[in-house]
């Protein structure tokens, strides 16, 4: 387990007020801050956006149980990362071999949408999270807003590196970062993101000759 998380974070009043009334009104959710979950010490670090209401909210666990993870955990299965293809409860048995999966803001936001401040209240345990893993791990950020959390976790101006699908970046220690579109129903079933782009990506984000940048 990472060592800074804090799953009795309340720093941002407005999540922690969500949370109660989510609490309320789902007794049995996790309804608090979901932990990052997969390999210790893993090749590739994926960071999402936040737990989604009836996902990781109510599981516990990033991305189970949510529409996002369909893709997700479907490309991994399929690139030999996890044991099975779906993630649907926290005791379902999923094992993430190389990879782990955290969010740039712990919590649960209204409408799926946090605000600059919860970002960067909650910054500093996805910094703990990256500085906490092996220096040959890479990131992979899922949309912009989980790209500038990285950045912000380096210290780094959101403008030192512009979010592109697809693109490559390296940051002051020597880690990539990878920037995909994030597996979204709205970005799925638009066909903003395929299955074969986000395949791709994940694929170029493990690949050890991929050392290069793009901007």
């Amino acid at each position: 387990m990472n060592p800074s998380f804090d799953p009795a974070c309340r720093a941002c009043p407005r999540l922690a007020r969500f949370l109660a009334e989510v609490r309320q009104a789902h007794p049995h959710y996790h309804a608090a801050p979901v932990p990052a979950f997969g390999d210790d010490a893993p090749r590739l670090l994926i960071i999402g956006l936040a737990p989604g209401m009836h996902g990781a909210n109510r599981t516990g666990r990033p991305f189970t149980g949510d529409y996002a993870g369909i893709l997700l955990f479907r490309t991994l299965f399929e690139l030999g990362l996890s044991n099975q293809p779906e993630a649907t409860s926290i005791d379902d048995k999923l094992v993430l071999h190389g990879v782990r999966i955290t969010n740039a803001v712990k919590c649960l936001p209204p409408q799926n949408k946090p605000n600059a401040a919860e970002v960067r209240r909650c910054n500093p345990y996805l910094r703990g999270e990256i500085h906490s893993l092996p220096i040959s791990c890479r990131l992979l950020a899922l949309g912009r807003i989980a790209h500038e959390a990285v950045l912000r976790a380096y210290a780094l101006p959101l403008t030192h590196h512009r979010f592109v699908h697809g693109a490559r970046h390296q940051l002051p220690d020597g880690r990539l970062l990878f920037d995909s579109y994030h597996c979204s129903r709205y970005n799925t079933q638009t066909g903003r993101l395929s299955p074969a782009m986000f395949r791709e990506v994940i694929r170029q984000a493990l690949n050890p000759l991929s050392s290069s940048t793009r901007p």
